[in-house]
């Protein structure tokens, strides 16, 4: 069963009020943070390409790479399949990241059948490949596909943000993370929105880049 899909801004303030009607500090900390991002890309192998490229690099320097890839032609996937590793370390890929485009472009997912199967079986698909791990593929999950439902408990920032709302003397590890996520369900991914956004504005008060 795939469940709900996010496709307008209109289901994540859905989302949003129930939260916070669950939950009191998603109520305080959409007061703080105000309206939340639709935060939807169309999915497909570029979606995939472009969180490879984006992995332990900056924002600015991950869309320099991949304008010039774009620039290039290597970001369809028979472009990208075929390419040589000196054409895409001229286009700013690492010999590891140059695999893993190679590998995703060779792996043969199915983009549009994934948009049918249980979110579980998206994750499974997608941690096959090369260069994709949960995290990644959760957030495929949740901005390519729109799954309302799922959560990115590997991730810091999310980590972070849930130490400081719910006021933890630590940042609970993903194991801890993903078991109390589970009370977020059915809206697990405007959790994390509401909870990106409440990273970037606590961190921004408190000073810290």
């Amino acid at each position: 069963m795939v469940g709900r899909i996010i496709q307008s801004p209109e289901c994540v303030a859905e989302g949003a009020a129930w939260l916070a009607r669950a939950e009191p500090r998603f109520a305080h900390a959409l007061t703080v943070v105000g309206p939340l991002p639709l935060r939807r890309e169309t999915d497909g192998f570029a979606a995939l390409l472009r969180a490879i490229v984006g992995q332990q690099v900056s924002v600015a320097s991950a869309r320099a790479i991949w304008a010039r890839l774009e620039a290039a032609g290597l970001t369809k996937t028979d472009a990208m399949a075929a390419a040589t590793d000196d054409a895409l370390r001229a286009a700013g890929l690492s010999r590891q990241k140059a695999r893993y485009g190679r590998a995703l472009a060779q792996a043969g997912i199915d983009f549009k059948g994934l948009r049918d199967v249980p979110d579980a079986e998206v994750v499974r698909t997608l941690v096959a490949v090369p260069g994709i791990g949960v995290w990644t593929a959760e957030i495929y999950a949740m901005f390519a596909l729109g799954r309302a439902d799922v959560f990115a408990p590997g991730d810091l920032a999310l980590q972070e943000a849930v130490r400081m709302l719910f006021a933890l003397q630590a940042r609970p590890l993903e194991a801890a993370l993903r078991a109390l996520a589970e009370a977020w369900s059915p809206w697990r991914s405007v959790a994390a929105r509401i909870l990106w956004a409440y990273y970037r504005v606590a961190k921004e008060r408190d000073g810290v880049m």
